[in-house]
């Protein structure tokens, strides 16, 4: 039986869409180009912490789920999804590269009738400006009138089990009004809830929308602490003060940076493309700059809490990181502040290593054993649930809690410094 609808990129977002349509009665086409990541599929094994490789296997064995490196599948399907990846140059510079690959392996495979959507996190004008024109060049075809084309953001969280991406509602905007239904009723095949905008460029500012309120918000909250510091006064005090009021205020944690697929890149990518309309979006890059700031300032505190903890240096000292994944309770390590602070600890003579239950190997180490006794200090990146943080004070001689995680009983305690 021929596949109705193939995924481009079996990541973080494409293997659990997979799942959804597949439950929803969907035959599903994963296409890779990494081959070992296809074979692992095929025989059930799942690479991605949020589809379980007992649900990956029932799915392929009953014919639901498969995947190829090869792009001519494409013309057997009705609807393709891409979900391939859309990082930053070094530069901070959107890079579209992935996107374009995929568009130019997908066109010669279009046909009449087809549905393509775009999921992969952009900037606006993507879909129309980017995307369109590879598809039509490639394929003869032209968007719009032989083929259906659409922009609908990612909405996955990874390690979330209350929102999952059938139940999170999905925004949908298509290049015209029939692009726009023709994608919505393929989502509305197997998701819960669609939402539909007037256009591709409106669903991929929506997008961005979404994770910059994130960016913003935590910036707020990285820069009070950076005061608290200064002041005296225990930020993580303040904010659950303040979380009391029952209206007009969200509570947002400090930490040692942005980490994930999203946030820590999506300001990047609208700051951009302002540009090309002579606007700066300078509070966007403010929370940009205070967020990157972060681990900087997080290996202040690990040298203060030496020095007037341990009267020890930073150089030499023997610093054990505890977790290292963007974070809690997942393995994902994308854009995870904790390879900074990594970096620069090292940078300063420090003898780092870490220790994360859900993270084996890491920049190049292995995950230790928790041996607090071990090190002169002990540093909380990523507060995960099954650490048993009260008997980590007890037996560390010092402990700079980047996220809280040491709860009153670090506050009451002289060998806890807290960000």
């Amino acid at each position: 039986m021929n596949p109705d609808i193939a995924i481009i990129g079996a990541g973080y977002v494409g293997m659990p869409h997979a799942q959804t349509f597949a439950e929803a009665g969907k035959h599903v086409v994963l296409i890779d180009i990494q081959q070992s990541v296809v074979d692992g599929i095929n025989r059930g094994e799942s690479h991605i912490e949020d589809v379980s490789s007992a649900d990956l296997k029932r799915l392929v064995d009953a014919g639901l789920i498969a995947a190829t490196t090869d792009f001519s599948v494409v013309a057997d399907c009705d609807a393709v999804v891409i979900a391939v990846p859309t990082p930053l140059s070094p530069q901070r510079v959107p890079d579209l590269g992935y996107i374009e690959s995929a568009a130019r392996a997908i066109a010669p495979h279009l046909k009449k009738g087809h549905v393509v959507v775009l999921e992969s996190t952009t900037y606006p004008g993507t879909t129309r400006e980017k995307l369109k024109p590879l598809l039509e060049a490639g394929s003869g075809l032209k968007a719009g009138e032989d083929f259906h084309l659409a922009f609908a953001p990612e909405r996955v969280d990874p390690g979330r089990t209350d929102w999952t991406t059938k139940s999170t509602p999905k925004v949908v905007g298509g290049l015209d009004a029939a692009s726009t239904k023709a994608a919505a009723d393929l989502y509305r095949s197997a998701l819960d809830n669609v939402h539909e905008v007037s256009t591709a460029e409106a669903a991929e500012l929506t997008k961005l929308l979404e994770n910059i309120f994130r960016s913003v918000n935590i910036a707020l909250v990285n820069e009070l602490a950076q005061l608290c510091d200064r002041m005296d006064i225990d930020v993580w005090e303040v904010i659950d003060a303040a979380a009391t009021k029952p209206f007009g205020f969200m509570p947002f944690q400090p930490g040692p940076g942005l980490g994930g697929h999203c946030i820590p890149l999506d300001p990047y990518y609208l700051a951009w493309k302002a540009r090309e309309f002579d606007f700066n979006t300078r509070f966007i890059e403010l929370a940009g700059e205070i967020n990157n700031n972060m681990p900087y300032f997080c290996r202040s505190v690990i040298s203060q809490a030496l020095n007037h903890g341990a009267q020890k240096s930073l150089k030499g000292s023997k610093i054990l990181l505890v977790g290292v994944a963007y974070k809690a309770d997942i393995g994902d390590v994308r854009e995870s502040p904790a390879e900074k602070l990594l970096m620069l600890l090292r940078n300063a003579g420090a003898d780092v290593a870490y220790h994360d239950p859900h993270v084996p190997e890491f920049d190049g180490l292995k995950s230790v054993p928790l041996e607090p006794k071990s090190y002169d200090c002990i540093a909380i990146v990523t507060a995960h649930s099954s650490i048993d943080y009260d008997k980590l004070v007890d037996s560390a001689s010092l402990v700079v809690d980047l996220r809280n995680a040491t709860g009153a009983k670090g506050t009451a305690s002289d060998k806890v410094f807290k960000l």
